[in-house]
């Protein structure tokens, strides 16, 4: 029942209000958390990072133990977190940090803080905003329609196993990979017996989300020497379930949809100005003149959209 959206732009620009109309027209199908992930132009060093501490009572004390953990790997804060918060227990943070020594090694590191805070993306250009609420809520806390970039993901979440908490929605990163962020709707049946084989070879799953482990097992293919398009041609087969989900790196969007495709994709590429959903109804938020509407309608259909590049691979 989820909402899923990907949106590319020929040139950098408001890439962050595109997202919010499209989820705010695919905000009935999901009323428990809305996500952003926001492409912006990429750093030449360092990264940015955004995550949640679960009290806000320990906002300073919770700061302080990232920045640690990252001096402890030869770094710091290259600027001062930004806070928000509101009436919720949670908080979230923005902050840019320098180069670690060993950045896996220091996400596994800061992911020891998991008890009051998460880390919930690192990128050169990558940012994960997700929270409690609907678009037009999410987007006013967070200052959503603000943000610029060249491409980006939205989600809109109807939570059906795991936790209604922001931290269980999405897009989620693929930690511990920079700038890997996905949307999913559909449903993984394999999900716990792949998720134990990933955390027997180091990795760490942050939730009990089953679409976490979508992004973690590309990566993890892509880490072994496939690219992109072969690790999405590969989870048609080797992932269990009905899924159609999008997976961002910085570089563009890839696609996968389930041998039986019962989870719905619309596409409307102009020339490389992109928007995809759900439902073709959000696309009319961004294109609302005479153009075609791309069905991605069929079994085990892959892609890619690659950031200013004119034609989609299929």
């Amino acid at each position: 029942m989820c909402g899923i959206a990907g949106r590319i732009l020929n040139a950098p620009g408001r890439v962050g209000s595109d997202l919010v109309d499209l989820m705010d027209a695919q905000a009935h199908r999901g009323s428990d958390s809305t996500g952003f992930a926001i492409y912006g132009i990429a750093r030449d060093d360092g990264f940015v990072l955004r995550g949640m501490g679960f009290d806000r009572s320990r906002i300073d004390r919770d700061i302080a133990a990232v920045q640690d953990t990252l001096k402890s790997h030869g770094t710091d804060f290259s600027a001062d977190p930004d806070i928000i918060e509101d009436n919720n227990p949670h908080y979230c943070f923005r902050v840019e940090i320098g180069e670690p020594d060993d950045l896996s090694a220091w996400v596994r590191d800061a992911d020891t803080l998991s008890d009051r805070i998460e880390i919930q993306s690192c990128g050169r250009s990558l940012e994960i905003i997700k929270d409690v609420g609907d678009a037009e809520e999410v987007a006013e806390k967070h200052g959503i329609r603000d943000l610029l970039g060249t491409h980006g993901l939205g989600h809109a979440r109807l939570a059906t196993e795991s936790s209604v908490r922001p931290d269980a929605s999405h897009p989620f990163w693929a930690r511990p990979f920079p700038d890997v962020a996905i949307v999913h709707n559909g449903q993984i049946t394999d999900y716990f017996s792949k998720r134990d084989r990933l955390m027997r070879e180091g990795y760490r799953f942050m939730t009990e989300n089953d679409s976490e482990l979508i992004a973690v097992w590309i990566s993890d293919q892509m880490k072994k020497g496939l690219d992109l398009a072969q690790a999405l041609a590969k989870s048609v087969t080797a992932i269990d379930g009905v899924f159609t989900f999008m997976i961002a790196t910085g570089e563009g969007i890839g696609f996968a949809k389930d041998r039986f495709a019962m989870k719905p994709l619309v596409v409307i590429d102009r020339n490389g100005d992109l928007a995809a959903a759900t439902e073709e109804q959000a696309l009319r938020r961004i294109h609302a003149d005479e153009c075609d509407v791309l069905n991605i309608d069929g079994p085990g259909i892959t892609g890619l959209w690659p950031v200013g590049n004119r034609s989609m691979a299929a």
